[in-house]
């Protein structure tokens, strides 16, 4: 069955006419090429980089396999969704295993508590901080069922919000659900300890975004958590990009690699909107232009880098270079990989160790713009759960320290070793004895290389801020609203950042397309 599908993918590409070009391989790029060219449309995948998966990279060194952005899988339906769009399963691409705990939780006091799904384990553990807090947590998720059916199981998150009639439709239940309230609002209603309201606050983190603004409507993630689980994939997240890519091929996909989208060419003959013609692109290893012909452009780079960059002189009337300089872009990270030759097993899978401060950290980051002396740090350990992720008695550990973007002026060049210096001095005083002696590989990625590597606005590592403002209509749509037949994909545009954002601007994105070519 899947080889006749693919078949008739194949002949259906030949009947429509319609030619594609996807720029990026990043996950919303690679879902969306899976889905065109499945839908018929004959597409090319275009990544300037030697690699696949974006932000979702890879580094192998001396026997450590790093990933070098997303850790974790949740919602393994909506990844299931895309390849049986194209007539496959996940199950003969990718290998899925459930996490349990999700995370471990170090707060700066010494305690911590494990966070799972089970939620008489988390109201036990609760209970020894606040008993109260523990009896709350049914009613809590309560709330959130709602926000979760009317973005997961109602499609909200997977199809366009690109009318301002949508929004309006919307807004009454967005306020009957509180989910306009900012995330750390909402969730101090149900807890009191500052421990759990850490703990079910942080999530926005994981989207570039604050706690302390960013909607409630973000919590439909720790109810997608608690209803789908947490998983790894065996061999890193990596697998999931390369096991992406070979569906892609498999029913027809073309990738260039180590190629660069110059220009989106627009027929400007009518003035009033422009319409896509193809991209001007750059071989690197062969240094030479030329041209592709595309009926449909859909864009996974950074939306700054391709309304300001890529369409060049392009008419526009609302995505101006002003406008897109005033967009709020989310925080940065530093990622430091190292490997190591011990075995640590205080680490989880997923370890979070907090520092003392939380609201005026997160200030420093999103408000201030300053590089904070204290910090905290979020560890990925797959050689806990897989231990060829690491040479014999090795560890591989991924760390990540969120900082403000580049607007916070800081030169990364002068900042890197002195990062990476704090983060091992920290760990080691944690409890990760000898850790600096130990290490045998170590790269570190700052908010300068988002900048160069991914052409990401200001080195944000997650895109668009997700802020009430910037949320849903707010966003740039999947449907350009300037150029037609221009499309955006990825964590810039609706719904967000995350795995499951990202995926899922693939839907509304393909839903647009549909609507447009009569798929």
């Amino acid at each position: 069955m899947p080889e006749k599908t693919a078949q008739n993918a194949l002949e259906s590409s030949s009947r429509t006419g319609y030619q594609a070009v996807v720029i990026g391989g990043g996950f919303g790029g690679l879902t969306a090429a899976v889905r065109l060219q499945a839908a018929g449309v004959a597409t090319t995948l275009i990544e300037q980089r030697g690699q696949l998966g974006g932000r979702a990279g890879q580094i192998c060194d001396s026997g450590y396999t790093f990933d070098t952005g997303p850790s974790l899988i949740t919602a393994p339906p909506l990844l299931e969704d895309i390849f049986q769009a194209a007539g496959r399963c996940l199950k003969d691409y990718v290998s899925l295993v459930p996490l349990d705990p999700f995370y471990r939780v170090w707060f700066h006091d010494g305690t911590y508590l494990d966070y799972t799904s089970d939620l008489e384990q988390m109201k036990s553990a609760m209970a020894q901080f606040d008993q109260r807090d523990a009896d709350r947590l049914d009613t809590f998720f309560s709330k959130l069922q709602p926000i979760y059916d009317a973005v997961i199981v109602e499609g909200l998150g997977a199809r366009p919000f690109d009318s301002l009639g949508k929004m309006i439709a919307f807004t009454p239940r967005v306020v009957n659900l509180g989910a306009w309230k900012p995330v750390s609002q909402f969730v101090r209603q149900y807890f009191r300890n500052w421990r759990h309201h850490f703990l079910y606050s942080f999530h926005p983190l994981f989207l570039g975004g604050s706690p302390f603004r960013a909607p409630s409507i973000f919590l439909m993630i720790p109810y997608l958590e608690k209803e789908d689980g947490v998983w790894y994939a065996y061999g890193g997240m990596y697998s999931l990009v390369k096991g992406l890519a070979q569906l892609f091929t498999d029913i027809g996909g073309k990738i260039l690699l180590n190629t660069s989208v110059l220009k989106i060419e627009t027929d400007q003959e009518n003035s009033s909107r422009p319409k896509v013609k193809g991209v001007c692109i750059l071989d690197s290893k062969e240094n030479a232009r030329s041209s592709i012909d595309a009926d449909i452009v859909v864009s996974n780079a950074d939306v700054g880098h391709t309304y300001a960059g890529l369409l060049g002189n392009t008419k526009r009337r609302r995505w101006t270079n002003p406008r897109v300089s005033r967009i709020h872009q989310s925080m940065s990270c530093f990622l430091l990989y190292l490997g190591v030759r011990k075995k640590y097993p205080k680490l989880s899978h997923h370890t979070i160790i907090l520092g003392p401060r939380y609201k005026g950290l997160v200030q420093d980051i999103f408000d201030r713009k300053k590089l904070s002396d204290d910090f905290s740090m979020y560890l990925h350990v797959p050689s806990r759960t897989e231990p060829d992720m690491a040479p014999p008695g090795g560890e591989s550990i991924y760390i990540l320290v969120p900082v403000p973007n580049l607007a916070s002026g800081t030169d990364w060049k002068q900042t890197s070793d002195w990062m990476a210096d704090q983060v091992i001095t920290a760990l080691e005083a944690w409890g990760l004895e000898d850790l600096r002696n130990s290490i045998e590989v170590q790269h570190a990625f700052t908010p300068a290389d988002f900048e160069s590597e991914y052409n990401s606005t200001l080195g944000n590592a997650f895109g668009i801020e997700p802020r009430i403002t910037q949320t849903a209509w707010f966003r740039p749509h999947n449907r350009s609203e300037d150029v037609d037949g221009l499309y955006l994909v990825g964590a810039g545009t609706h719904p967000g950042a995350g795995v499951p954002g990202v995926v899922l601007s693939a839907s509304a994105t393909m839903y647009a397309i549909r609507e447009d070519y009569k798929l």
